[in-house]
């Protein structure tokens, strides 16, 4: 076979590759449409139409790169940073724009204003099983990001891939991702002891949050806060629990992620993340390493963002309970034998059906609990840019 055949061949090959990638690309192309825009009709003033067609190229351009490079986490990391980033825009403006500030008082909780969060579904269960009560100053059908609407999202996304909600859907995993990121190489190693840190969190902001009747680590831990929304400034108290939230942010999300490369709020601190390790059981896809493949090399122990592979599981050949699906793994094993997998099938077998079973959902519910926001978040930032005003 002479070297124009071969080219012929590759090219060939090449061509196939892109036709079957654009055909695997359709449903989000034609989904993403629905999800962006609420499935409403298309926005009709101009710059709110940009912002939809910039989401809209951006959202499916980051889908096909996914599908047809088969670097899932290269891509999802960039599609995650800047959803988290898109998010904070779009939240805080809003507030600003409905109620004039992004600090809530007493009268934001008497009239249910506060947005549903995630965060908080651990905290309300057995207050509400014991009391009929939730412990959350929301709206509980009506209005921008109800209680029963987002327990919803959040039980058909643990149902549909687990604590992949952590890497896919959750509107602040990519900050600490996204400064994860800029470690080259990682100048501190936190002892995986602290792994089980985000397990008695949990079991303490639970219990304490059933004796208290309110959402304790909302109350007093979240680090969020500092790209959402706070309490006003009123009391000793409240600068307290700002200076807690703030100091957290710095460490947690920002200084401990550039000097390990690991995503340390969501792998050592997040309750909800250990809350939502436990929806791994019951969900269908895993992270699985085929063992007459492995090189032992242990890279993926090494390159696990949130410590979720140990040199047990990869005994075992599969990832814990706390893997959040990212795929780094994946894009990083030198032999390619780590691979999402279906439970209860043969390991190594349609590895690549495997994958597109769980891209799917996965980016379905992305853009379905963030898509809209990043649109609102683009479309703000082109209205600073445009008008010099978010509003």
């Amino acid at each position: 076979m002479n070297n124009l055949e071969t080219k012929k061949i590759a090219e060939t090959s090449t061509g196939k590759k892109f036709a079957k990638s654009v055909a695997a690309c359709i449903p989000i192309l034609l989904l993403s449409i629905v999800l962006l825009s609420g499935g409403s009709s298309l926005p009709k003033e101009p710059l709110m139409r940009i912002s939809f067609s910039i989401g809209y190229v951006f959202i499916n351009i980051i889908f096909f790169l996914m599908v047809y490079t088969k670097k899932t986490y290269k891509y999802r990391r960039i599609f995650f940073v800047i959803y988290a980033l898109l998010f904070a825009v779009s939240f805080m403006t809003n507030l600003i724009e409905v109620r004039g500030s992004i600090f809530y008082n007493e009268s934001t909780f008497i009239n249910g204003e506060t947005p549903f969060c995630h965060m908080v579904i651990p905290m309300i269960i057995i207050p509400a099983a014991l009391t009929k009560t939730i412990i959350f100053p929301g709206s509980l059908l009506t209005g921008f990001a109800s209680i029963a609407s987002m327990i919803v999202i959040w039980l058909g996304a643990s149902i549909a891939f687990g604590r992949g909600f952590c890497s896919w859907a959750c509107f602040y995993g990519g900050f600490d991702e996204g400064c994860s990121l800029l470690c080259k190489k990682p100048k501190l190693k936190i002892n995986r002891k602290w792994t089980y840190l985000s397990f008695a969190i949990l079991i303490s902001i639970v219990l304490l949050s059933a004796a208290t009747l309110a959402p304790v680590y909302c109350d007093w831990l979240c680090p969020f806060k500092a790209v959402t929304e706070a309490e006003q400034i009123t009391s000793t108290i409240v600068l307290i629990k700002t200076i807690v939230f703030y100091s957290l942010f710095l460490i947690l999300v920002i200084i401990l992620p550039i000097l390990t490369g690991k995503r340390t709020q969501c792998g050592l601190f997040c309750p909800f993340g250990a809350f939502q390790s436990f929806s791994n059981k019951i969900n269908i896809f895993e992270i699985r390493i085929d063992k007459n493949k492995c090189l032992n090399c242990k890279k993926c122990v090494r390159e696990c963002p949130t410590y979720s592979i140990n040199e047990n599981s990869l005994a075992n050949g599969k990832a814990l309970m706390t893997c959040t699906k990212c795929g780094k793994c994946i894009d990083t094993c030198p032999a390619s034998a780590v691979s999402y997998h279906i439970k209860d099938t043969k390991i190594g077998v349609k590895t690549n059906l495997s994958r597109y079973l769980f891209l799917y959902p996965a980016y379905i519910f992305a853009l379905t609990i963030g898509g809209g926001a990043m649109i609102k978040g683009v479309y703000r930032l082109l209205k600073l840019i445009t008008t010099g005003s978010f509003f």
